[in-house]
């Protein structure tokens, strides 16, 4: 069910995308949307890892750089059956993370510095647990083409302010037209854009919970990233809003509801908890309750053995 409605409301968005090519240009706007349309999404089922881990300048790391960080990620990986994906970190201050890559073959993880610096090792790793849930799920190329997607419809309505309008160009509305491809266009596509984004973070928030074994740690792990995603600001997100779905928790501050890119923490919290019993994990903490600081991954420091194996 989720896989048909994922598709739907991608189709929605391509729909979106080539309105506003009708509303500039009329019919041959909307087919030269159409086929700009296709285009995007054959380069970004190519290109999707590289267009998100440069936007947000992530950077790769190793064994070697990274070696507590990247042997979570791969005893993870292991335990979710999934071949090893490649580790980036990302220097930002707010603590979250992404996936992408548009197969587990071609799979990224993801995570900034101020999660490595907040977290703890069980915390972390459940961080890192849901990424691979997306990547299981591939999630990861439906969630990268609605970003690019997303993101082309607001650049496409901002030339309406420029070339649409006009006598000569088959625009049906005119002005009407303009202010329509400019104003609401854009909104409808983060609205779906959104849509896309909160159906798929239950299954991960399931699947890091199957993966380790305890939806604790990830219980833990939301609250604390989302109270650090409103106190600390993504300016490579706000930059560019349409990548904040990418993220496991929304990394923009404010956003609540029908507006959101995520489901609300708390219900993201009551499902983990509902899971307790089929787990058998004990001790649920209540939510806003710290999870005991260990090993915190440092660059530099040897791995000890992962907790849940």
């Amino acid at each position: 069910m989720n896989t048909l409605r994922t598709g739907m409301l991608l189709a929605a968005l391509t729909a979106i995308f080539m309105g506003v090519g009708y509303l500039i240009g009329g019919a041959a706007g909307m087919v030269t949307a159409l086929v700009i349309a296709a285009g995007m999404n054959l380069f970004t089922y190519w290109n999707a890892d590289r267009i998100v881990l440069a936007s947000q300048h992530a950077r790769e790391v190793d064994e070697r750089s990274a070696p507590e960080l990247y042997g979570i990620v791969r005893e993870l990986a292991q335990r979710a059956g999934l071949p090893m994906p490649r580790v980036y970190v990302v220097d930002n201050p707010q603590p979250n993370a992404f996936a992408t890559g548009r197969s587990p073959q071609h799979a990224a993880v993801a995570a900034t510095t101020g999660l490595l610096q907040l977290m703890s090792r069980e915390e972390i790793a459940s961080v890192i647990a849901h990424e691979l849930g997306h990547v299981r799920n591939r999630d990861t190329l439906t969630m990268a083409i609605a970003a690019t997607i997303g993101g082309a419809v607001s650049m496409l309505a901002n030339f309406a302010f420029f070339f649409g309008g006009s006598r000569d160009n088959n625009n049906p509305l005119g002005f009407v037209g303009v202010i329509v491809a400019a104003i609401v266009a854009p909104f409808a596509a983060m609205l779906v854009q959104m849509a896309v984004s909160r159906t798929r973070e239950y299954s991960a928030d399931r699947a890091s919970a199957e993966i380790t074994g305890r939806p604790d740690w990830l219980i833990a792990a939301l609250t604390k990233l989302d109270r650090g995603a409103r106190a600390i600001p993504n300016p490579d997100v706000e930059r560019n809003p349409a990548m904040a779905s990418l993220y496991i928790v929304n990394p923009l501050a404010g956003m609540k509801s029908l507006f959101a890119t995520h489901p609300a923490t708390e219900d993201r919290i009551a499902a983990l908890r509902s899971m307790a019993g089929a787990f058998g994990a004990s001790a649920m903490p209540e939510a806003g309750a710290a999870a005991p600081r260990v090993a915190v991954p440092r660059v530099g420091r040897t791995a000890p053995r992962g907790p849940w194996g």
